[in-house]
């Protein structure tokens, strides 16, 4: 698992732990850290050992790298990733740095009858490296300094020197990201049985549960007593709320 950071307190929580927690810039010496690392080796397993996914994607880790999480401002994942890129290439070093991910997950939302796809990040506060280490197990210093020196960017997590992701933590921050192409799902945030109130429309005040889910439409059905009898009503989802809630 991954530990904590050198300039952190011991019981710090990881991004798994605490996906929400504020980030923190750290003021430790840049040189002090630029030193070694553990060994890939030790914390992740070899290459050949690493999972492929389907036929022509890319493995869970690439042949001599290894993942590394790296702590960075909150709402800055992707402006830092994106530089991070355009520095790599710039400075020809994309023969030590490889991917670099801000796990994203998407879904479906109606509104007003109109579909809205929402992009959340999973890990909010992280970035995740791939980066190809020295033969005695360091971070090459010009990397180092590189990510470093890079607005947004606070430290690599590990203590007391940057460590590098198990394998088991990289796989399942890949698969639990949803692949671009592929239809996001409609974020249904009620389930069948649950007390609900109607926030607007005609019907605005009345509370009712839920009878059924229609996520296709956008839709909830919600049984509602008018009149001293109970009438099921479709209603968009926004339009209602926990009947628990204040």
């Amino acid at each position: 698992m991954i530990e904590g950071e050198q300039t952190t307190q011991a019981g710090e929580s990881t991004p798994e732990a605490s996906e929400a927690e504020a980030p923190t810039t750290t003021s430790t010496d840049a040189s002090e850290q630029a030193a070694s690392v553990e060994p890939a080796s030790e914390a992740a397993a070899p290459a050949d050992e690493a999972k492929a996914g389907a036929e022509n994607e890319e493995p869970i880790v690439r042949p001599g790298m290894s993942w590394f999480a790296l702590r960075v401002a909150s709402n800055k994942e992707s402006s830092v990733r994106d530089t991070l890129l355009r520095k790599v290439q710039i400075e020809h070093k994309t023969e030590f740095v490889g991917r670099i991910l801000v796990p994203t997950e998407k879904s479906r939302t109606f509104k007003n009858g109109k579909i809205k796809i929402t992009e959340t990040k999973l890990y909010p506060g992280y970035v995740f490296v791939e980066m190809k280490l020295e033969d005695d197990g360091r971070i090459p210093q010009d990397v180092f300094f590189l990510i470093k020196e890079t607005t947004g960017v606070g430290d690599f997590v590990g203590t007391p020197r940057p460590t590098p992701l198990e394998l088991h933590e990289i796989e399942k921050i890949q698969l639990s990201s949803r692949a671009p192409e592929e239809e996001p799902e409609v974020r249904m945030n009620f389930v069948k049985g649950e007390h609900v109130t109607i926030k607007e429309g005609p019907f605005e005040g009345y509370e009712g549960t839920v009878d059924e889910l229609l996520p296709d439409k956008g839709l909830v059905r919600v049984l509602v007593t008018i009149f001293g009898r109970q009438a099921p009503i479709e209603i968009e989802e926004w339009k209602l709320g926990k009947a628990d809630e204040g």
